[in-house]
């Protein structure tokens, strides 16, 4: 079928195409390559799923190609034929469209990275969502976990060990917010494929992928979560603390503005504290090592008021002498009738800083001195962020109203 131009039609299409109308182009359904006629090789490509399409099916340099030319619903059929006509008369003059388009594409896929079209993909769905509320839990959701991880990364370069990173710190221990987050990294990726800015092979796919290597959610044991204050009830609950008189509330006032575990605070001694520093043993902290914590000016104050005894070092002794209970420390939010309990105000000060900051996960997470699950971002990470973390602590008290 060659032609003195250097193009030839599709074998697969007859030579001589008959000329259909707009509206018998319209009526096509059945999935496949509907010659149109009109200009040689245009065609309607219609998907198993429905997706409908314009493309020239030609040879340029010896080599059969198809090109698009943009979706049906963009172009009428006049304006296909006449896209089609001129790209006939640029092949003619020696022009390569197809090495043009792949060009622009593998250009387009090196700058897009996963956070531009989650921006892109948010933009384009908002409608869609039941609510704005609902469209800021998908773009939270994919600020704390997936933009650490894969957020500066080009689409094409993600892969299922990146979806992994993201997933399998949470799997176990935040289930229901994991699967919600795989679902969603799920339909971007989806939408960067329909794009062409990478291949069809979705690297967060659940079914036939994801779910030969995690448990399937329904499988993962429950585990039973700290009931914690919520974000838009801490300044008042905070408040209420801080008129409680004791020692051990005024303990449980530096666990909230420190953001650490019960274990932490109650182990503090005088020799800890320096200004606006409280450096914490590793044998008093879950991962095992040595913590710097930032002190707010009422944390200072609350130490600079503890009197200090000669049977203890301590900071927040007991009354009797010794280290305060874990259980003296709830017992203030049970008299103020709450059911939540202190260790949950870790949870209160990472959703306020997801919901309510634009502070980048990885300071939150050294600020509540988590280890941090990449190996290798361990090994070389040498800082701990402490100007940063002295930046969230004093944001985070001025919201409990402690400044």
């Amino acid at each position: 079928c060659a032609t003195p131009f250097g193009y030839e039609m599709d074998i697969n299409m007859p030579k001589i195409a008959r000329t259909m109308t707009a509206r018998q182009v319209e009526s096509l359904r059945e999935p496949g390559l509907h010659s149109v006629g009109g200009v040689t090789g245009l065609a309607l490509q219609i998907t198993a799923e429905g997706s409908r399409s314009w493309v020239l099916r030609v040879t340029i340099q010896g080599r059969r190609r198809s090109l698009g030319l943009g979706p049906f619903r963009d172009m009428t059929l006049a304006q296909a034929r006449e896209t089609a006509q001129e790209m006939r008369t640029r092949i003619r003059r020696g022009d390569d469209p197809y090495a043009e388009k792949s060009a622009q594409r593998a250009a387009q896929k090196a700058r897009t990275t996963f956070d531009d079209l989650a921006a892109e993909y948010l933009e384009g769905k908002r409608s869609e969502f039941r609510n704005p509320k609902h469209a800021a839990q998908w773009a939270s959701t994919l600020k704390t976990y997936a933009s650490p991880i894969i957020g500066a990364r080009p689409v094409d370069r993600i892969t299922v060990e990146h979806i992994l990173q993201i997933l399998e710190p949470i799997w176990w221990t935040k289930t229901e917010t994991a699967k919600r987050t795989q679902g969603r990294i799920e339909k971007i990726m989806d939408y960067a494929a329909a794009r062409g800015l990478c291949t069809p092979e979705n690297p967060a796919r659940w079914r036939g992928r994801l779910d030969a290597i995690l448990p399937a959610p329904s499988k993962v044991h429950r585990v039973e979560h700290y009931p914690a204050v919520s974000v838009s009830d801490a300044p008042a609950i905070y408040q209420a603390i801080r008129q409680r008189g004791g020692t051990a509330a005024r303990a449980l006032e530096v666990l909230i503005l420190t953001a650490l575990r019960s274990g932490a605070v109650r182990g503090m001694t005088w020799d800890e504290v320096e200004g606006d520093m409280w450096t914490v043993p590793g044998e008093r902290m879950k991962a095992g090592r040595t913590h710097r914590a930032v002190l707010v000016p009422r944390a200072q104050e609350i130490i600079a008021a503890m009197p200090e005894r000669a049977e203890t070092d301590l900071v927040f002794a007991a009354p009797r002498g010794g280290r305060l209970s874990d259980a003296s420390m709830t017992a203030v939010m049970k008299r103020m009738g709450l059911r939540e309990v202190p260790h949950g105000w870790r949870s209160t000060f990472r959703d306020w800083v997801a919901e309510l900051t634009d502070y980048p996960g990885e300071v939150a997470r050294m600020a509540m001195a988590h280890t941090i699950g990449d190996k290798v971002e361990a090994a070389y990470r040498r800082g701990d962020l402490l100007e940063k973390r002295r930046s969230i602590m004093r944001d985070w008290a001025r919201y409990l109203g402690a400044e």
